[in-house]
């Protein structure tokens, strides 16, 4: 019996630190959505519902894959960070309504113009379509979902990173905090977001994305009189995200806020 029972914790242990079966568990959670616009386009998303009172509101967060997970499968953005949302702890601790969208093939989050020295967003530029679909999408979810509208946050990584700073930068209105983890957003307009909590992280060795546009927009928001959180991980490359999503304290922190 005591063999049966080091066999059993054993495969209890493999399932817990297996992070395929975790990502398998997690997914599971996350409805298949589609939205479509009044033109017809269409944004597909995934979607992670509280099981809890549905009388009352939830915060709503926004989460932004990376350039690898475009595509239209409505599965790829699944496969970094946005897992940390569905665990049994944070939907116990922090239940809320998370939306991953997934970006089509050859289009981004944002239409920064970028290059290792700086990131700018032309004035009157309009947005993606992918990004405007989002905004559209989240206008409706205020309406048709119990949503809080004060607590709506936002958070991605790499181009999902460049995304929120797009979007807040756009849409400043509508996000009571900001989550942008190895990305890059347009300083010259920190001091429109310098209302808004922001927490960026980042690699410090980080080869795809120059950590000094994390250091440079947390700059430009201090010397605008805002106060963000830097989080520069040493000898840590692009996949700054896997301690980002894991930080309990960014999370606590994330779901105190409001507008």
């Amino acid at each position: 019996m005591k063999y049966v029972n080091r066999i059993l914790n054993l495969g209890l242990i493999l399932l817990l630190i297996n992070p395929a079966i975790l990502f398998s568990q997690s997914s599971s959670r996350f409805s298949r959505e589609i939205f479509k616009s009044d033109k017809g386009d269409s944004l597909l998303y995934r979607q992670l519902y509280p099981d809890a009172n549905p009388m009352r509101k939830y915060p709503l967060v926004i989460f932004l894959h990376g350039s690898g997970e475009r595509g239209n499968d409505n599965e790829a953005q699944l496969k970094w960070g946005v897992s940390n949302f569905a665990s049994d702890r944070m939907m116990i601790l922090h239940p809320a309504i998370v939306i991953a969208p997934q970006c089509p093939k050859g289009m981004s989050w944002s239409n920064f113009s970028s290059n290792r020295e700086s990131i700018d967003m032309v004035l009157g530029t309009a947005p993606t379509k992918p990004m405007e679909l989002l905004a559209n999408l989240i206008r409706k979810l205020i309406k048709t979902l119990p949503v809080d509208s004060n607590r709506i946050y936002i958070t991605g990584l790499s181009m999902g990173g460049f995304g929120t700073f797009d979007a807040i930068e756009r849409y400043p209105h509508l996000f009571a905090a900001a989550v942008p983890v190895c990305g890059g957003g347009d300083v010259s307009r920190a001091a429109s977001i310098a209302s808004i909590p922001i927490w960026i992280f980042h690699g410090a060795e980080d080869p795809a994305v120059d950590p000094a546009h994390a250091r440079e927009m947390y700059q430009a928001l201090t010397k605008a009189g805002a106060h963000p959180g830097l989080t520069v991980y040493p000898e840590v490359g692009h996949f700054s995200w896997l301690g980002a999503y894991s930080d309990e304290m960014m999370m606590e922190w994330l779901f105190r806020q409001h507008k």
